[in-house]
């Protein structure tokens, strides 16, 4: 399953199956180069996530309450008719809350929204974002995300066919038309629950990722960022463990690549489920919460479990704090890795191109848990020589090889996942988290 984003999608964990790259919006935008011709990648992560934050933006009914958006006084209404359900119109009751408007510096290519939040039966939540387009004007909304934190009301789901002339929406990223471009952005986040309920989501955090990310086939070797020698000890998990279980969530553990990471990361954090909230897995399949996050990030319109926000948002709803961004660099990398913080990258490539990989892939996705002593990245990668494994996971890949295939490849997709008890390492001048 692919998209336009970047000419491919890592949510579809495809293995073996390279296709070549399909120029996007951003090759027909590519950013000036450096003093030394490098291109430059251009990211900017802007969040709000307390009352001081949300209070520099709009609301039209919402509430703070314990640093959290709430539904305040309902203002708005909707019947909504999931598409993935019963067929049955359900009537909801809304209110919204608008960011202040954010200028990255740079003329955007891409956004990606990310969210943390939990919602109520009977409730959840949709998400917008919208700019100022080079064609003249503000755009429309864009929807990049209608979820709830559980199953049993909505199908959670990306939003398909919103194109115009100044963008379209690939599942979970705004990507503007070539040669077209954003001069800034807001979000929206919309909190819903049903007519007559006196239940409500609780939004605490909200915020987008934007982009200006060339399209580049060579990059410059990233300088020692000082995590050599490094491993963070973060559990290993085999997607190809999986492989046949619960079809229902994007045909079984093949195609598990982004929740069997994520999965990996909650574990690290001692957040993963507990026996309990998993019990309605086979209890003869091997780690059950890897089970257990494909079927609560699975998006039913892209049939995949792969959408970054989604996963984000499900690894929030486990107390931690999480979004979605670029880094620019392995450099930038070693920092998480120095405090403490795995990262989740999105990488794709053919199998000549990552040595000891031992297989090649439209998209994927994987833990950065350390380096070794010669700066070499060591991941814990859920298809490791599509092995049926967990002995198998922890592989070390070169590192310029590396780079080349996640930031030359996906412009350094990143699933940042930690405690707010951990801090986040020291943001560059252009701050990407």
């Amino acid at each position: 399953m692919m998209s336009q984003v970047r000419g491919w999608r890592a949510a579809a964990c495809a293995l073996a199956l390279v296709a070549p790259l399909i120029g996007g919006s951003v090759a027909g935008t590519a950013a000036a180069g450096d003093k030394k011709g490098n291109p430059v990648h251009h990211v900017g992560f802007v969040s709000w996530s307390d009352a001081g934050d949300f209070a520099a933006g709009s609301g039209d009914g919402t509430a703070v309450d314990g640093g959290e958006l709430v539904i305040g006084t309902a203002t708005g209404g909707r019947t909504y008719t999931d598409p993935f359900g019963d067929g049955s119109a359900v009537s909801y009751e809304s209110a919204s809350w608008t960011s202040p408007v954010v200028e990255p510096g740079f003329d955007l290519t891409e956004l990606v929204a990310s969210w943390n939040a939990t919602t109520p039966a009977g409730t959840w939540i949709e998400v917008e974002a919208r700019g100022d387009s080079s064609l003249g004007g503000q755009s429309k909304w864009y929807v990049l995300g209608r979820w709830a934190s559980g199953d049993g009301d909505l199908h959670r789901t990306s939003v398909p066919s919103q194109g115009d002339d100044t963008a379209s929406v690939a599942i979970d990223t705004v990507v503007t038309r070539t040669d077209v471009t954003l001069a800034n952005w807001q979000v929206r986040v919309t909190l819903l629950r049903e007519t007559g309920s006196t239940a409500t989501p609780r939004v605490s955090l909200v915020g987008a990722m934007a982009s200006a990310v060339p399209e580049t086939k060579k990059l410059p070797a990233s300088p020692s960022g000082g995590a050599e020698g490094i491993v963070l000890d973060v559990p290993t998990y085999s997607q190809e463990t999986h492989i046949g279980h619960y079809p229902e969530y994007d045909n079984g553990g093949e195609a598990w690549c982004s929740p069997t990471s994520t999965a990996m990361v909650l574990d690290y954090w001692g957040a993963g489920p507990t026996a309990a909230e998993t019990s309605w897995v086979d209890p003869t399949d091997p780690d059950p919460q890897v089970d257990h996050a494909a079927r609560y990030v699975y998006d039913y319109a892209y049939q995949g479990a792969g959408n970054w926000p989604f996963n984000t948002a499900y690894a929030a709803t486990r107390g931690l704090e999480a979004f979605v961004t670029r880094l620019r660099s392995l450099t930038e990398a070693e920092q998480f890795i120095k405090a403490g913080i795995p990262l989740v990258v999105s990488v794709s490539f053919k199998e000549s191109e990552l040595d000891g990989a031992g297989y090649g892939t439209n998209g994927h996705l994987m833990v950065i848990v350390g380096f070794d002593a010669n700066g070499d990245v060591v991941a814990n990668d859920p298809a490791s020589h599509l092995i049926q494994s967990n002995d198998e996971v922890r592989t070390t890949y070169d590192r310029e090889q590396f780079e080349r295939v996640w930031v030359g490849h996906s412009g350094g997709i990143a699933y940042v996942i930690h405690p707010e008890s951990v801090p986040l390492p020291p943001a560059p001048a252009e701050a990407n988290w």
